[in-house]
């Protein structure tokens, strides 16, 4: 009898949530047909409760926009980049600071649009400080007509897309920017194409002939003659182009809020703002110039450079060259809690039961998930915070990789797991 005492420990011990959640992990068909890597960290102990895989490299689709809401906290100020410039003589010379918003239907930001009207001068845009890319990394070529792969740029406007709008009974197709109605033809093609398509290297746009009522948006060719030509129609006033370079004694015009910009990126997983958050902090480098490559080093910057294995090659996550691993995620959510207040971190990212990639997982319960999924084919992962029914807070990075099945039911058992997370810790 003197040893039920220590028997009865350790069946409690092996009953915890962490081992019985671990052995479902081990064991489960739900997690076996496919690579699953979990994490699980109580900032108040500083333990790890779980671990599973963790230090096995993942393809993170669209966790990556973590990273680049870490890099914009440390590198951007309170409010965006709008523009820089200098004045000579009658002259108006202005650079992009890769700031995505200038026109930007989505959430728009036109502070560089109303400073520019108002001015004097004769106005003249210089690209010289970037070097345009066409596709990021690893990204693949034959999205070029989708929306989540607008090209960067040092001045975006318009978002980099034209939307197509098709009303409900209206006998007629919205163009924004109207620029390029021009370039839209109707297509005569048998069977006819039930979306918009543009030519891969040319902004020339073909439309369906029988319109139905529904929205596009397709990104356009971004180029520095292209930008001054959008510009000056937008602005109804000339904007030469011009190849300065940027001096050091440019000024800075500040936009909205820094803030609304990472919300947006963070909530409906925006690849394109997400690709220039990292842009705009590659210039806070010192000399202002906007480099993709010094993504190398922000990896360093964020302490990723102390993970062996770990590659991070953008900004949205397009890419399949990226790897991280569920402690890699770990590290990252405690830097970004240490960096930013619980209320502001927790208002940036989805949350179960609010609008965001979250919306309905977790049903119409109390927000308890704050988080930032990231999903392709054979990939879906989620990683943020966590609060208990006892109010706990923990720190939780899900990874699934190689699957065969759909993107949906991978985000169903991972909602069913964490579901368990919630009620037994």
């Amino acid at each position: 009898m003197r040893y039920l005492p220590a028997i009865i420990i350790l069946f409690i011990i092996g009953c915890s949530p962490a081992k019985r959640l671990s052995r479902e992990l081990r064991t489960s068909p739900q997690f076996e047909d496919h690579f699953t890597g979990f994490a699980l960290y109580d900032p108040q102990s500083g333990q790890t409760l779980m671990a599973h895989n963790a230090d096995k490299g993942f393809v993170p689709a669209s966790n990556t926009k973590l990273f680049s809401l870490y890099a914009g906290l440390l590198t951007l100020p309170d409010s965006l980049p709008a523009l820089r410039y200098v004045v000579r003589g009658d002259s108006l010379i202005f650079w992009g600071t890769g700031n995505p918003l200038l026109l930007n239907p989505n959430l728009p930001d036109n502070t560089a649009l109303r400073f520019l009207s108002s001015r004097p001068e004769r106005l003249f845009y210089s690209a010289s400080n970037y070097s345009p890319t066409r596709l990021g990394p690893g990204w693949a070529w034959d999205d070029y007509n989708e929306d989540y792969s607008c090209q960067t740029a040092p001045l975006p406007l318009y978002g980099t897309f034209v939307r197509f709008t098709f009303p409900d009974r209206v006998p007629q197709v919205s163009i924004q920017p109207p620029f390029f109605a021009d370039s839209t033809i109707v297509s005569t093609d048998r069977p006819a194409p039930r979306e918009v398509v543009r030519d891969e290297h040319w902004n020339r746009f073909v439309r369906p002939q029988n319109l139905r009522p529904f929205r596009q948006d397709v990104p356009f060719r971004w180029s520095p003659e292209l930008a001054a030509r959008l510009l000056s129609d937008t602005l109804n006033r000339p904007v030469g182009l011009v190849s300065v370079p940027m001096p050091n004694n440019t000024r800075l015009l500040s936009g909205i809020p820094t803030d609304s910009l990472y919300k947006r990126t963070e909530y409906v997983s925006d690849n394109t703002l997400a690709e220039h958050i990292l842009l705009m902090a590659s210039a806070q480098q010192g000399d202002a110039v906007l480099n993709p490559d010094r993504i190398r080093t922000l990896t360093d910057s964020v302490g990723l450079g102390r993970y062996p294995g770990i590659r991070w090659v953008d900004g949205s996550g397009m890419s399949r060259y990226n790897l991280f691993t569920p402690n890699s995620l770990i590290k990252l959510l405690i830097q970004l809690r240490v960096k930013v207040p619980q209320e502001r971190l927790f208002s940036l990212l989805p949350s179960t039961g609010t609008a965001g990639t979250l919306q309905g997982l977790f049903g119409t319960e109390k927000p308890y998930v704050f988080a930032k999924s990231g999903s392709m084919t054979g990939v879906y992962n989620l990683s943020g915070y966590l609060v208990t029914r006892k109010g706990r807070v923990l720190l939780f990075s899900m990874m699934h990789n190689n699957f065969a099945g759909s993107v949906s039911d991978m985000r169903q058992r991972t909602a069913k797991f964490l579901e368990q997370v919630h009620n037994q810790f």
